[in-house]
């Protein structure tokens, strides 16, 4: 059963916001596995507001340890089958959730995507979704965190971005 979750809130009554970058290596959304379940990741992305002031990168990674985050809400991971269970992700400040306060000291990364963002407007798009192939879908281990991180050095962007998993054993 696959899940799609957000840099931000469920939206309400309000559109989906967006959510600034800063002007550092900064974890937009972060997915926490628990002991007992891998996701397999279907689909990713991510969309700009306005271009970055200078040259940046997003990218997509699996990592040992959490940045602090936004926690978010059992709500805010949702099943894309009305009738099917909630997640089992970890939903914590330094488990699911978005917007880093803090990255954490990484040790081991396993880098599964990055896309360079130019700060030229119309240069680039402020767009980007990357469908994986079923065969070239990655899995992230129990006990893991996967990251998507938006580096913007100069001049911050709002950014929304977004991740499709399943649930795997």
């Amino acid at each position: 059963m696959p899940f799609t979750t957000w840099n931000g809130p469920a939206p309400t009554t309000a559109a989906l916001a967006s959510v600034t970058t800063g002007t550092a290596i900064k974890t937009m959304l972060q997915l926490a596995t628990p002991a007992t379940t891998q996701i397999q990741i279907l689909e990713w992305g991510f969309s700009l507001d306005d271009p970055p002031g200078a040259d940046g990168v997003v990218e997509l990674i699996d990592t040992n340890v959490a940045a602090t985050v936004t926690q978010h809400a059992p709500a805010g991971v949702i099943n894309l089958d009305p009738n099917g269970p909630t997640t089992l992700l970890t939903l914590s400040t330094s488990g699911t959730g978005y917007t880093a306060t803090a990255e954490g000291t990484i040790t081991a990364t396993r880098p599964l995507d990055a896309v360079s963002m130019s700060s030229v407007s119309g240069e680039a798009g402020l767009s980007y979704v990357r469908t994986f192939m079923p065969d070239d879908r990655p899995i992230v281990a129990i006990s893991r965190f996967l990251r998507v991180r938006a580096t913007t050095p100069t001049t911050a962007a709002d950014m929304r971005c977004w991740i499709t998993f399943q649930q795997v054993g």
